[in-house]
């Protein structure tokens, strides 16, 4: 029970990282390797508010999300949107993306390290232990677990239910065919950049009350990210929240029962089955 329960925790973690990512990939096709950095920067906002003025990380999520949302449509439509209109397939799109977020990355973490400089930092925020089924966890990444969970669960709603989420879903699924139906793809795509951006932000908020980061961590969230969004099945909210759980709960049972040191090889273990055994993700069909 401890074990899945400190997984699911972290797979809740895990599932706020991938969202915004998820995102931004599956609807305006951009495969964003400076998603870590964004993630960073709102832990580096919800730490110095904290810090300076004793802001509760909670509160502070309401101003990194609008803030990182504008900051995304702005990265989107000055450096991305030239890449997709001169793009003549996708595969060139996802190329140009990758190398060019690759490099907004570097910016981006040079303008941390110039701004913060390059020391860990990390605060005390609920710090202090929570009983669940007689073991101990805590508070803060419990918060974080529901934070999570509302956050998923609300997104899934208006995907399916709001009539801009439909859409943004019909982007996903087929942006020649959103055309046809009068849906305006490349003004959604750009707010479902943003609002990956903005979703990613938060969850640096969220998890920078009980994790230790610095300027260059961006990286790590990333990677972890792009694992959860293959797995899970691009463009697919379910399948990242699941795949995030399992995630958490393989790389846990793995640290307590073998070796803390083998989480990353079990993560990347298991990110290659996916890709050998269901390549569409857990809910994604094949392809005929």
């Amino acid at each position: 029970m401890d074990i899945v329960i400190t997984g699911l925790i972290l797979g809740g973690t895990y599932a706020l990282i991938a969202l915004g990512l998820n995102l931004q990939y599956g609807v305006s096709r951009i495969m964003n390797l400076a998603n870590g950095e964004m993630l960073v920067i709102g832990a580096f906002t919800a730490f110095t508010l904290f810090t300076v003025a004793q802001v509760s990380p909670l509160l502070t999520i309401f101003i990194v999300a609008p803030v990182a949302y504008v900051l995304n449509w702005l990265i989107y439509r000055i450096m991305l949107r030239p890449l997709v209109n001169r793009a003549k397939n996708r595969g060139m799109l996802e190329q140009d993306a990758i190398l060019t977020t690759f490099g907004l990355s570097f910016v981006m973490v040079g303008i941390m390290l110039w701004a913060f400089g390059g020391d860990y930092f990390s605060y005390s925020y609920l710090s202090r232990p929570v009983v669940i089924f007689g073991d101990n966890f805590g508070l803060n990444r419990v918060v974080a677990f529901l934070c999570a969970a509302i956050l998923c669960a609300g997104l899934y709603l208006w995907l399916n239910v709001s009539r801009a989420g439909m859409a943004i879903r019909a982007v996903a699924v087929s942006p020649e065919h959103a055309r046809l139906v009068g849906i305006d793809v490349p003004k959604l795509s750009a707010r479902a950049f943003a609002l990956g951006g903005a979703v990613t932000a938060v969850g640096g908020a969220v998890i920078s009350t009980f994790l230790t980061l610095d300027a260059s961590t961006g990286v790590m969230f990333t990677m972890k990210a792009l694992i959860i969004v293959i797995m899970g099945g691009v463009g697919d909210v379910r399948g990242t929240i699941l795949a995030a759980l399992v995630l958490g709960v393989g790389e846990t049972m793995v640290a307590t029962l073998i070796d803390p040191g083998l989480t990353l090889a079990a993560a990347y273990a298991l990110f290659i089955l996916i890709l050998l055994f269901r390549p569409q993700g857990f809910f994604g069909r094949k392809p005929t």
